[in-house]
């Protein structure tokens, strides 16, 4: 099955994920949750969340899931950032984390999936070291380039970076990035040659393109959305299934006939290996309901996230695809961080 298929039986199967999905996914799990002594009054829940506090939209979610927990489970939950060495360090904390039912991760596709094959030694292993529990949200890349660049869509820019190898540079938020590993996977499908650049952070990128000192990147649409509403670069092709909320005028990679050019950073909700079944279902039941929520679902939308939800097991048999697919990418293009 090749990926865009996967994600389109994931999100057909995320279809029914409105409010009646609450009261039908989970209607059997409530007599047995219901006198569940977890969690216990006022015991904080702990979400460590592997990035600095207030870095960008991934802490921005994590931290909106943690006050719908909070608000649903009426205790207590606070986000824990551990940042550095691309999320490795605060996945390996969570995975040492008491099995309690007191800690859990917030985490996504880079640490979860892109890591596991780029790192020698990370101190966890996202599939051995983790219980899922429910994929959360997905923010989509989009392919951009700078004003003066003589292309106006996919076909034109693939031939422009045909004709001259090695002339076009595309900037990135570090190596391993979604932004880097989207850029390889375009080279790789269409066979061209382009230098990489990593940046600091994803302004320093986002200004060295609309400079011109940088060509083209591979954003993440929150992240660039503003300056492709306000005309100072030029948006290609969103690479998602779908089109974005926020960007409604721009086509997808599949509408350009490119259905293999699929990227976006997913996040997701963990829990450590050994953590109580009752409790993986009542956090899945909860993170279903807010799904569920319209309230949420514009919260989410506002940040250019498309909401998902499901069950653990949606969730694993995700991570094991993306693991797989973005593993062969990181091999191809020979990428390693030691």
């Amino acid at each position: 099955m090749d990926h865009s298929t996967f994600i389109h039986r994931l999100r057909r199967a995320h279809h029914g994920i409105q409010a009646s999905l609450c009261a039908l996914a989970f209607a059997c799990l409530a007599p047995a949750l219901a006198n569940d002594d977890w969690p216990a009054p006022g015991r904080n829940v702990r979400l460590i969340v592997p990035s600095p506090g207030g870095s960008g939209t991934g802490d921005t979610i994590g931290r909106l899931f943690a006050e719908e927990l909070s608000k649903r489970l009426k205790v207590p939950v606070v986000v824990d950032n551990k940042p550095g060495a691309n999320g490795n360090i605060g996945a390996s904390a969570a995975a040492q984390a008491p099995h309690d039912g007191y800690h859990f991760l917030f985490s996504w596709a880079g640490t979860l999936a892109v890591n596991q094959a780029m790192y020698k030694q990370m101190g966890y292993d996202s599939q051995r070291d983790f219980a899922p529990i429910a994929l959360l949200a997905e923010v989509p890349n989009i392919l951009v380039v700078n004003l003066d660049l003589p292309v106006k869509n996919l076909a034109e820019l693939t031939r422009y970076a045909k004709s001259f190898p090695g002339k076009l540079s595309y900037g990135s938020t570090g190596i391993g990035s979604s932004m880097h590993l989207a850029g390889e996977l375009y080279q790789r499908e269409y066979a061209t040659e382009m230098v990489h650049v990593p940046f600091s952070n994803p302004g320093n990128a986002t200004t060295n393109l609309i400079s011109g000192e940088i060509q083209l990147m591979f954003q993440l649409v929150p992240g660039i959305a503003s300056q492709i509403k306000a005309g100072r670069v030029r948006a290609i092709g969103v690479m998602a299934p779908q089109r974005s909320p926020a960007l409604p005028d721009v086509p997808t990679m599949i509408e350009l006939g490119a259905p293999q050019l699929l990227s976006t950073t997913w996040f997701a909700l963990l829990a450590p290996k050994g953590t109580p079944a009752n409790v993986i279902q009542r956090v899945n039941q909860v993170v279903n309901e807010a799904m569920a929520d319209s309230a949420v679902r514009k919260r989410l939308g506002d940040l250019g996230a498309t909401p998902m939800g499901g069950s653990p097991r949606q969730l694993a048999d995700h991570l094991s695809a993306e693991i797989e697919r973005w593993g062969r990418i990181v091999r191809d293009a020979r990428i390693e961080v030691k």
